[in-house]
């Protein structure tokens, strides 16, 4: 087995700290373990709402709208049906709540919180979602510490609800700022079904200039589909060794370089231009031959 770092290793099913292998255990081939796997390191959001966004056909034209149009564009996002209709039954669900652990089997509660936390591909899992939840983020041994996953550790500690509880979900601040992240997450899934990556793209421009070694990139899903994307890396290096996974990338990319503006937006076109003329070749299916295809690869 490679060596850990970053919680990333070749084939074991191990990423971000999270054992994906035990997840997706149950699945009918080691084809659907792997699919699994390479969702979570790539992104993937369930429940999607339906496109609102309209593309201009040019994705760099686009992703200037977006920005320009993002404040505004969330709140028309907020009165869309299915949107509305989400919300509406996460207050209503936290409303009528005992207590945390009522509130946190509600899948209407979870499905809001985790997607407003960048963590909606765990809403397929409540069972592991709830207990990492409900995890002391001031215990070492906690669950959440134990996973090792940066964005589950960051969204423990913002709630706490083993200290917080249901009051936490039921402050009014809390909430407003739940939905309004729901909605954000929503509005980005109608970008991407409209122009391919857009919402990858948004989330690399504002947070490149904190990625400080290669790790940083394979560590976390929107840094890795971008630069994998811009430099047409395959997907399936993920089943390859730490040390090959770091070296497809260090060979064609100075990590320095993320810290020049110019050089990320440059970075991130490319990206853009890449996804729209390769759009045929995403999706479940094409996944799944990635990852059947995984086992020999060298890059």
């Amino acid at each position: 087995m490679a060596r850990p770092r970053n919680g990333l290793t070749s084939m074991s099913g191990i990423i971000g700290g999270i054992n994906y292998s035990l997840l997706f255990a149950g699945g009918s081939s080691a084809a659907d373990a792997s699919t699994g796997i390479l969702t979570a390191l790539y992104g993937g959001v369930s429940g999607s709402s339906a496109s609102t966004a309209v593309s201009t056909g040019n994705p760099l034209t686009d992703l200037k709208l977006a920005q320009k149009n993002q404040t505004a564009d969330v709140a028309k996002e907020v009165k869309t049906p299915a949107v509305a209709r989400d919300i509406a039954a996460f207050t209503k669900a936290v409303a009528n709540a005992k207590d945390i652990k009522t509130a946190l089997s509600n899948p209407n509660v979870l499905k809001v919180l985790l997607t407003a936390n960048g963590l909606a591909s765990q809403i397929a899992f409540p069972g592991l979602a709830k207990q990492v939840l409900l995890s002391d983020p001031s215990v070492s041994t906690s669950l959440v510490h134990k996973l090792g996953n940066s964005t589950w550790l960051s969204t423990v500690k913002t709630y706490n609800f083993a200290k917080n509880g249901l009051a936490e979900l039921k402050n009014p601040q809390v909430a407003a700022a739940l939905t309004r992240g729901y909605a954000e997450v929503m509005w980005r899934q109608s970008l991407d079904k409209a122009t391919p990556g857009l919402s990858n793209a948004l989330a690399f421009l504002g947070q490149a200039s904190s990625v400080k070694t290669v790790d940083d990139i394979l560590g976390d899903p929107v840094n890795r589909a971008v630069v994998t994307g811009a430099l047409n890396i395959p997907q399936a290096i993920a089943f390859q060794s730490l040390t090959a996974q770091e070296h497809a990338i260090t060979s064609r990319l100075d990590v320095k370089n993320l810290q020049d503006p110019k050089f990320v937006t440059s970075l991130t076109d490319q990206y853009l231009l890449a996804m729209q003329q390769n759009t045929a070749v995403a999706g479940t299916g094409d996944l799944t031959s990635l990852a059947v295809q995984a086992r020999g690869l060298v890059v």
